[in-house]
């Protein structure tokens, strides 16, 4: 799948034969984002001859560290970089840029189970330590009449519960266990928050890809990936109970809804681990560019900044297509006024 969100488009042959005006911008990171990037970085190098992408998709961690040693243009990463990330960036100076947004789904394996599974918030985080083991559970069969009226017998719920996490060092899994640290006391404390953490439980795999591989060939199994993807490749996907104690699926409403209770600060650093409202769905980020201020390559700091010009108008109306979530005028302005400081 990685290969899939890998454009490079340039070999050691060709590079000669290009014009000498021609630029060539490496980055890499999120997996997250890697559908939406993907598209955008080949749709935008179509129409503009002169600029090619060079997009690897290796994770969020992978992604900061290569841009801090300085060997990609851009970077790009789920969570967005701390101050001491920032300050470990010798040249060059570090701007952040929420380029898109989304949701973070649980996705499952469950045999002939056909409604999607309801997950109360005091459920899905004693899932993710281990204290909720099987899907006949009491607490997961009181909030899922639906279910248990078409299987009476709860046969297709008497499976154990098989944890699948990421075991790269993921913004993903950053903003994932956030908002668990945010809504269980339980979990804050055992287990904490960070792109990489120590499960309790489970077994990890590496990417959106490697967290779907397990959930798919393991019944009973259950996992964190991003939305998109997750429709994508045709996942089931939990409704989950949000801070108004309503639940709600997964979709773009669900999380623009969420997305709207978000102020950007002028840092343009926003976590938002627990939105408010009735129909907000619970678990929804951010996911930003790492770009320098200042460039000294030629041409590089002018073809950054058309290019996140055009992904930020363009490039958003692809957004719902591919299961992301269009960031809101008001924000798209903030985040234009920080492109515009590149130099």
């Amino acid at each position: 799948m990685k290969n899939l969100f890998a454009f490079t488009i340039l070999t050691a042959l060709s590079i000669c034969s290009v014009q000498a005006d021609t630029i060539t911008l490496n980055a890499s990171g999120a997996t997250f984002p890697a559908p939406i990037y993907g598209r955008w970085f080949a749709d935008y190098s179509n129409a503009h001859k002169d600029v090619h992408i060079n997009y690897q998709s290796v994770g969020s961690g992978q992604g900061i560290k290569s841009f801090t040693a300085g060997l990609t243009d851009f970077g790009a990463s789920d969570a967005a970089m701390s101050d001491t990330e920032i300050a470990a960036v010798k040249e060059g100076g570090v701007v952040l840029l929420p380029m898109t947004a989304g949701s973070i789904v649980l996705s499952y394996n469950l045999p002939g189970i056909t409604s999607a599974v309801q997950l109360p918030r005091d459920v899905y985080p004693a899932i993710f330590l281990g204290i909720i083991t099987k899907w006949n559970d009491p607490k997961i069969v009181a909030a899922n009449p639906k279910i248990v009226a078409e299987n009476p017998d709860l046969k297709l719920l008497d499976l154990p519960i098989t944890v699948a996490y990421r075991a790269d060092g993921s913004g993903t899994t950053y903003n994932f266990t956030n908002h668990l640290a945010a809504i269980s006391p339980d979990f804050k404390t055992k287990v904490g928050s960070g792109k990489t953490v120590k499960w309790p439980v489970g077994v990890g795999g590496k990417g959106n890809e490697g967290v779907a591989a397990q959930i798919k060939q393991t019944p009973g199994t259950i996992g964190y990936v991003e939305y998109g993807y997750a429709q994508q490749i045709k996942l089931p996907m939990a409704t989950l109970q949000n801070s108004a104690g309503k639940f709600v699926a997964p979709s773009p409403e669900s999380g623009s809804t969420a997305l709207s209770q978000v102020e950007l600060p002028a840092n343009l650093r926003a976590f938002v681990t627990d939105p408010a409202g009735d129909g907000s769905y619970p678990i929804v980020t951010f996911t930003w560019w790492l770009c320098h201020t200042q460039y000294t390559k030629p041409g590089v700091a002018d073809a950054i900044k058309a290019l996140a010009t055009w992904s930020l108008t363009d490039g958003q109306k692809m957004a719902p297509e591919l299961g992301y979530l269009p960031l809101p005028a008001n924000v798209v302005e903030k985040i234009q006024a920080a492109v515009n400081t590149i130099k």
